[in-house]
C-alpha cells in the first residue's frame, strides 16, 4: 500500500481518534469528560443516560470515522460527519428555542470536523492519493 494512501487515511481518521478519546473517557473518567463539555455530572438514572447516550454518540461517531478512513469507505466517513453536523444543528436549536447558552466552541469544532470529513471523503472517493 502506498505511503500516500496511508497519509490520506490518517488525515481522514484524525477527527475519529479525537472523538474516541471522549468515548474511552466516558468509561474510565466520566466526570472529567462531562465537565470538560460544560455539564454537571448527574446522579442516578440521569448519570446512566448521560454516560450511555454520550458514550454511544462518541463511540459510534469515532468508529464510523476510523473504520471509513482505514478501509477507504467514504460512506462511513459521511455517517460520522452527519452525526457531527447534526449535533451542531441541535446546539443552535437549543440556543434559539430553549435559551441555552450559545456553545460556539463546540459548534465550531463540529463544523470544522464536518468540513474536514467532507474533504477527506472527496479525496478518498476520487482516488486522489495526496
Amino acid at each position: 500500500m502506498p505511503l500516500k494512501s496511508w497519509g490520506l487515511r490518517v488525515f481522514a481518521a484524525l477527527p475519529g481518534v479525537l472523538l474516541f478519546n471522549n468515548a474511552v473517557g466516558l468509561i474510565l473518567t466520566p466526570q472529567e469528560v462531562v465537565e470538560s463539555l460544560g455539564m454537571a455530572y448527574l446522579d442516578g438514572i440521569g448519570r446512566s443516560t448521560q454516560i450511555g447516550d454520550m458514550g454511544s454518540f462518541f463511540a459510534c461517531t469515532s468508529l464510523f470515522i476510523i473504520y471509513g478512513a482505514l478501509r477507504e469507505k467514504p460512506q462511513w466517513l459521511m455517517a460520522g460527519a452527519y452525526l457531527l453536523i447534526t449535533a451542531a444543528a441541535y446546539r443552535v436549536l437549543a440556543t434559539m428555542l430553549h435559551a441555552a447558552e450559545f456553545a460556539q466552541v463546540f459548534i465550531g469544532v463540529e463544523v470544522v470536523a464536518f468540513i474536514w470529513l467532507i474533504i477527506a471523503c472527496r479525496l478518498l472517493s476520487s482516488g486522489n492519493k495526496v
